[in-house]
């Protein structure tokens, strides 16, 4: 599902502005894919332009792309339009998500230890595992890469994941 640029899933940050284009997120979106090409040699989209370009076509891309700070309760602060459909939110929720309640309680073991492996190995490729959206709809990613995000200066800024595979799951209380 696709938002309008100044649709409900990206949020207006000011008139005719959608949340992506903010000063502040623009630079996000190059910490998410400079780091992303540091860490894996390779660029997750094309480079060309602007970087208000490149935030363009990260929030637009056919693929989830999501990060979370350094906070102790680490809390979302990026999903691309992808993203927010996926987990049924707007910019705005999204970004007020601690990020473990992107997994049930029950998962959130296994995604503790994925983000401890990534921070130890800069990042993972293979990671497959159950989340859940805003309105419980379970969903299993799979062939996830989940990545550190550094600016720089080699400064921790958190955590970044994309993946373009996932599949709908029942109910939890129907999976039983």
């Amino acid at each position: 599902m696709a938002a309008s640029p100044a649709g409900p899933l990206s949020a207006e940050s000011g008139p005719g502005q959608a949340a992506w284009q903010r000063a502040d997120r623009v630079a996000h979106a190059r910490l998410l894919l400079d780091s992303f090409a540091r860490l894996l040699g390779r660029e997750l989209l094309s480079r060309e332009g602007s970087d208000l370009d490149q935030a363009q076509r990260l929030f637009a891309a056919p693929f989830v792309v999501v990060s979370h700070g350094t906070e102790s309760d680490p809390v979302l602060n990026y999903g691309n339009a992808q993203a927010l459909a996926l987990w049924e939110m707007t910019w705005d929720e999204l970004t007020r998500t601690p990020s473990r309640l992107t997994a049930e309680p029950v998962h959130r073991d296994e995604r503790a230890r994925l983000l401890e492996r990534t921070r130890r190995h800069g990042y993972v490729d293979d990671y497959a595992g159950v989340r859940v959206s805003a309105t419980r709809q379970r969903f299993r990613i799979e062939r996830a890469i989940v990545w550190n995000l550094a600016d720089a200066a080699g400064n921790h800024c958190g955590q970044a994941a994309t993946f373009d595979r996932w599949t709908p799951l029942p109910a939890a209380d129907a999976a039983g």
